[in-house]
C-alpha cells in the first residue's frame, strides 16, 4: 500500500482501495494516468481519512478508459456535459472524470459551458478550481504530488488562497472559502479577500447557500476563524440580519468555538445530539446576536421547518432568561413545555462567554442551570399532562369544552408541582367534577 509524507512529517499510509490501484495500474499500462484529486489530496497531506475518491484520468479518451472500468463493476455516464464517469462495485463506488476547462456563459451555477480535453496538463486542468490547497493532485499508484499552484505552501501557513481568474465564475466559492476558513484553521489571502469583495451571492439559490453555512457551523473546526473571513469579506453587510454578540465579533467567535467543543465533548461522553438538534444547536449560538432577526435571517437560506420554528423559540427563551430561574422549578417546566425539553438552551447558556456573567456566583449558572433542569428530567423532554381525556371520560366527563379546560387546569397544577403523579390529578379531577 503507498504511502506519503503529511506536513506534520510523519508516515502516513491512507486507505485507497486496493480495486482503484488495479484500476490505476491498468490505465497506465494503457498509455493514461490517474490522479486522486481535490478535498482527498488536502486531508491526506494532513493526515486525515477521507473516503471521497475523485479520479482524473489524462491521456486517454472515454473510449478508452470505459472497457477497462468495465472490467471491476457497472459503468454509468452520469456527466455526459462534464465527462464523469460513474463506477459502482461490490461495497465501493468511485467517480472518474477528464480533464476540462469551463467558461461562464449565464447566469447562476449551472451557466458554463465545459470542454473535456484528455490532453490537457494537470496544470491547466486545475486552473479551473477554486483554491489552492484543493487543486492538487495525487497520481496513482505511488500517490506522487503534483502541485502547480503552490497549495501545500498555503496549507503550511495557513492560507487560503484562490488559484486563478476563474474563481469569480461561481460566486459560492466565497461561503466555500469561510466554511474551509473554518476547517482548516485558514485565513483568507488578502487578494482573495479582495476578489471575494467584488462579487455578489445574490444569484445563488437558499439551497446553495444553506450548505455552505451548514458545513462552516456543523463541521468540525474552529468556527471564528470562518466569522473572522466572513467579516473580512464584509458577508455581513450581504447578510444584515447578523450582529455581533453584545456588540463584540470577538465574543460571538468565542461562542462559536464553545459550541464546538461542547459537541466535540457530549460525543465523546455517547451523549451525542440528534441531527436537527446538532444543527438547532449551531445555528442558535451563531444568531445569538441577533434575537428579534434570526428568523429573517433563516429564512433568507433555508426552508428547514424545524430550523425556522425551534431556532427563534430556542433565542426568545436564551435571551429572556434570568439567573433566578434555578431555584423556581415551576419556571423551569413551562419552559420545558415551550421548548419541547431544555437540553439545547442549558447548551447555549454553556456556550456563552463566561464575561458576560458579572460574578462568581454567576459563573457557577451554566452548571447549575443544568443540573437542576436535569434533576427535574426536563433536558430530554417537556412534561406531558398526567390527566388524559380518557382518564376523564371514565369519570363520566364528556368531550368539549370542560374536558379541556379540567385537563388545562390539572396540567398548571402540575407545572406548579401541586400534583405530582397520575393518580393525584385523578383525585383532584374528581374533586373539580363535584364541585
Amino acid at each position: 500500500m503507498p504511502s506519503l509524507l503529511t506536513l506534520a512529517g510523519e508516515r502516513y499510509e491512507p486507505d485507497i482501495p486496493r480495486r482503484l490501484l488495479s484500476i490505476a495500474g491498468e490505465i497506465r499500462e494503457a498509455g493514461g494516468r490517474a490522479f486522486l484529486v481535490g478535498g482527498w489530496v488536502r486531508d491526506a497531506l494532513l493526515g486525515k481519512d477521507c473516503r471521497d475518491y475523485d479520479v482524473e484520468v489524462y491521456d486517454l479518451t472515454q473510449d478508452e478508459l470505459v472497457p477497462i472500468l468495465k472490467k471491476y463493476g457497472r459503468t454509468n455516464l452520469v456527466g455526459k456535459a462534464f465527462g464523469v464517469i460513474h463506477l459502482a462495485m461490490k461495497g465501493l463506488s468511485l467517480d472518474f472524470s477528464f480533464p476540462r476547462t469551463e467558461s461562464k456563459v449565464g447566469y447562476g451555477h449551472r451557466g458554463f459551458v465545459v470542454h473535456t480535453d484528455e490532453k490537457l496538463s494537470f496544470k491547466e486542468a486545475a486552473l479551473r478550481r477554486d483554491f489552492t490547497i484543493n487543486a492538487m493532485g495525487m497520481e496513482l499508484p505511488e500517490l506522487t504530488l503534483c502541485d502547480p499552484y503552490g497549495g501545500i505552501d498555503d496549507l503550511k501557513q495557513g492560507l487560503l488562497r484562490h488559484v486563478g481568474p476563474a474563481f469569480v465564475e461561481d460566486s459560492l466559492r466565497i461561503l466555500r472559502g469561510v466554511q474551509f476558513a473554518s476547517r482548516f484553521a485558514l485565513t483568507l489571502a488578502p487578494e482573495t479577500v479582495e476578489l471575494c469583495r467584488s462579487l455578489s451571492l445574490a444569484d445563488l439559490s437558499i439551497e446553495r447557500l444553506f450548505e455552505e453555512f451548514k458545513k462552516w457551523l456543523m463541521k468540525p473546526g474552529k468556527p471564528s476563524l470562518g466569522l473572522r473571513a466572513f467579516l473580512d469579506i464584509r458577508l455581513n453587510e450581504f447578510f444584515p440580519e447578523v450582529f455581533p454578540l453584545h456588540g463584540s465579533w470577538d465574543a460571538l467567535g468565542e461562542m462559536l468555538d464553545n459550541m464546538e467543543c461542547i459537541r466535540e465533548k457530549l460525543d465523546a461522553e455517547g451523549v451525542s445530539l440528534t441531527d436537527n438538534q446538532a444543527m438547532e444547536f449551531a445555528f442558535a449560538a451563531f444568531l445569538c446576536g441577533n434575537l428579534g432577526t434570526s428568523l429573517n435571517f433563516l429564512e433568507r437560506i433555508t426552508n428547514e421547518t424545524h430550523l425556522l420554528k425551534n431556532v427563534p423559540l430556542l433565542l426568545d427563551a436564551y435571551s429572556g432568561l434570568d439567573f433566578a430561574i434555578v431555584d423556581d422549578a415551576p419556571a423551569l417546566r413551562r419552559l420545558a413545555v415551550k421548548l419541547g425539553g431544555l437540553k439545547l438552551l442549558c447548551l447555549l447558556v454553556k456556550a456563552t462567554p463566561r464575561q458576560f456573567y458579572a460574578t462568581a456566583d454567576d459563573k457557577g449558572f451554566p452548571e447549575k442551570l443544568w443540573q437542576v433542569s436535569a434533576g427535574l428530567d426536563l433536558l430530554e423532554t417537556a412534561p406531558q399532562p398526567y390527566l388524559t381525556g380518557k382518564m376523564l371520560l371514565d369519570l363520566g366527563v364528556r368531550p368539549g369544552k370542560q374536558m379541556g379546560e379540567i385537563i388545562k387546569q390539572s396540567f398548571e397544577l402540575q407545572l406548579d408541582g401541586k400534583i405530582p403523579n397520575a393518580e393525584s390529578a385523578m383525585d383532584w379531577a374528581r374533586a373539580a367534577i363535584l364541585s
